[in-house]
């Protein structure tokens, strides 16, 4: 019983999200198009109680964080003592970043 009742209550309060997509050329298979890597993050949202708060996309950029202008807003929102989610979910590590040395430095 205790645990349907952790269930429910998990049910009631989503963890807040922010989504983040990006693609770095027009180039990429239709899998990992911008509407693709969305589709697929708002669908596991939904399913894991995530609520998206928050939508950024880097459209043609390169993995690298000083050329990603929505990548650098996101991070700064979210190192806010108010920041307005919890957690980022992105579709696959690679589009928060190509290297996961450069992942620590924003945990």
């Amino acid at each position: 019983m205790q645990k349907e009742s952790l269930h429910m209550t998990e049910r009631q309060n989503p963890t807040t999200a922010a989504v983040y997509a990006r693609v770095s050329s027009d180039r990429q298979d239709v899998d990992l198009s911008v509407a693709a890597q969305l589709r697929a993050l708002r669908d596991y949202a939904q399913k894991n109680n995530f609520a998206i708060v928050r939508q950024y996309v880097d459209e043609a950029e390169s993995g690298r964080v000083a050329d990603r202008p929505q990548f650098r807003r996101m991070i700064d929102e979210g190192s806010k003592a108010s920041a307005p989610f919890q957690v980022i979910l992105v579709w696959k590590f690679s589009r928060f970043t190509r290297k996961r040395e450069h992942a620590v430095a924003f945990k």
